[in-house]
């Protein structure tokens, strides 16, 4: 199958609703329990609800909260493994079912979606949905099941999008980051030969040192898949480095950067979840699967100790972690031979990436909705994006032929080239180019060139306003107060995560804090009572 051929077959799949392609079970871990009863209704209802009047229970949806020793948390591979576990329990409680066994039976697919996490490096975003990061909103609305239409979510664009790998991993948990969108160029559909497999991007060439170099592959978690398929990863090492470490793999075929994701067969979920049995009882220690899993499970001892000395971990500390991964590999293979240990998913050196985790990228690959090109044109068929301006009332606006208007009532003013607008309400608004403005009502809103504005809403005859680059949010709290938080599209989040930035009275780590544990679903149906008032006080 050619690249066009797999691109078509993906977006048909991703974008199919009348047969929607799901995993049977979808796991969420998330910050807090509020957070876990909003996903878990939020999409039971919505892009999780089964088409078809099945009576089992799948597709199932089951949200859980990282509730670990540490305030630094698991770490993405013991998290992984307690969330499952969390999973297993509650679907137990709350609909008798079996998850480990059936999934282990080989009768469900599994695919768990990793969303805790601050976001500083998207503030002040995150802020403006109480920390309930991967609800941010896109600038592009869906149909709920009552008909109306509101932004679709980054973490519910992310589970339509992985569920086209569901049908080849049946018996197999998957693995996802929440705020990263693909359009796969190579096969999605495949038999799994590992009981351990990773996405990743291949190079066509063979890994010569040109090559590596070329592509900036010292930058990177690099997996290499030998001639057999078996593959290992070695993480930001020049290419006479990583040659050595890998030399166990025999003859290397492809390399590329790894994407991270993965999935593992129910016999590796049990084994590792019996191998850090401990550490999960008392909700202690922090293991991440590339350095901690991935890596010792496929790199010679000598080398690990090597790779990990370059992240200051101690030599014996490294070689005591090796030892017990080589230990457990040893005996899981010898009981289940009938898989490899480790091997690829190649996603395509080609694939279309669209990643909402950064401000900068966030603002980026929404502007490609009002983009030209086979890329924006991939984006919009996936968001079901049939014209630049959709359910909208805005016959008194002048709108720039580039523009994007999604579920928005206006009564006059203009829109400018390339701007994006999403459910927005406004007796006047003036968008300057380039601007992004979601979910928000206000009797006037004026956004500058470049400026973002989000979840504003305002009462007031001067409206909302906003320079140049401006980046203005509201925070809402239980209580239906507000405030609003500023940044500019020039400033990125992390670095000035502990500043008072102009115009703010905290620190995005002050509102963060102030935000721990708060009632998300609450706070958002404050939110749209808030918003439908100011609609209707201007008549719309």
């Amino acid at each position: 199958m050619d690249q066009a051929a797999i691109i078509e077959a993906a977006m048909s799949a991703m974008t199919d609703t009348t047969n929607p392609a799901l995993f049977d079970v979808t796991i969420i871990c998330t910050t807090d329990d509020f957070q876990a009863s909003y996903w878990m209704d939020r999409l039971s209802s919505g892009v999780c609800k089964s088409s078809s009047d099945s009576t089992n229970n799948y597709p199932m949806v089951i949200a859980v909260s990282e509730d670990w020793s540490s305030s630094s948390g698991a770490g993405n591979g013991l998290g992984t493994l307690y969330a499952f576990q969390k999973a297993c329990n509650v679907a137990k409680e709350k609909y008798g079912a079996d998850l480990a066994q059936e999934l282990m039976e080989g009768k469900i697919s599994a695919a768990l979606y990793h969303t805790a996490g601050k976001g500083t490096r998207l503030a002040p975003l995150p802020a403006s949905e109480n920390n309930n990061k991967p609800g941010v909103k896109l600038p592009v609305c869906h149909q709920l099941a009552d008909g109306s239409y509101e932004p679709i979510t980054v973490l519910e664009a992310v589970v339509r999008q992985t569920g086209i790998y569901a049908s080849s991993r049946s018996g197999r948990l998957s693995v996802f980051w929440g705020d990263q969108i693909f359009v796969p160029t190579a096969p999605f559909k495949y038999t799994p030969t590992h009981h351990v497999d990773i996405m990743c991007t291949l190079e066509e060439e063979p890994p010569t040192e040109k090559v590596w170099k070329e592509k900036g592959l010292e930058k990177y978690g690099v997996i290499a898949v030998s001639g057999g398929g078996n593959a290992a990863q070695v993480e930001k090492v020049d290419h006479p480095t990583a040659m050595r470490m890998l030399k166990n793999l025999g003859d290397i075929a492809r390399v590329g950067p790894s994407l991270g994701s993965f999935s593992v067969s129910a016999k590796m979920l049990q084994a590792l979840c019996d191998e850090f049995s401990s550490e999960l009882a008392a909700k202690d220690g922090k293991l991440d699967t590339d350095p901690h899993f991935w890596m010792p499970l496929t790199l010679p001892q000598d080398e690990y100790i090597s790779l990990m000395s370059q992240k200051g971990v101690d030599e014996q500390e490294s070689r005591s972690h090796h030892l017990r991964m080589a230990k457990m590999k040893e005996s899981f293979l010898s009981a289940n031979p009938e898989l490899g240990m480790f091997g690829s998913v190649d996603v395509g050196s080609n694939a279309c990436w669209w990643d909402y985790g950064l401000l900068k990228l966030y603002i980026a690959n929404n502007l490609k909705l009002s983009e030209e090109g086979d890329d924006a044109d991939l984006l919009r068929r996936f968001f079901g994006v049939t014209g630049r301006t959709m359910n909208s009332e805005i016959s008194g606006v002048t709108v720039d032929g580039s523009a994007s208007a999604f579920s928005c009532k206006a009564k006059s003013g203009s829109v400018g080239a390339n701007a994006v607008i999403a459910a927005v309400e406004a007796e006047e608004i003036q968008i300057g180019e380039g601007a992004i403005v979601v979910n928000c009502a206000a009797k006037k809103i004026i956004a500058g060139k470049g400026a973002v504005l989000y979840n504003l809403v305002s009462e007031s005859d001067d409206g909302i306003v906003a320079e140049d680059g401006d980046v203005i949010v509201s925070v809402t709290d239980t209580e239906g107060s507000s405030m609003l938080l500023r940044s500019k599209t020039s400033i990125c989040g992390g670095k000035a995560w502990k500043q008072v930035l102009d115009g703010n009275k905290m620190s995005f780590e002050e509102v963060h804090k102030q935000n721990r544990d708060s009632d998300v679903s609450n706070i958002e149906k404050k939110r749209k009572e808030l918003y439908q008032k100011a609609s209707s006080s201007f008549g719309l």
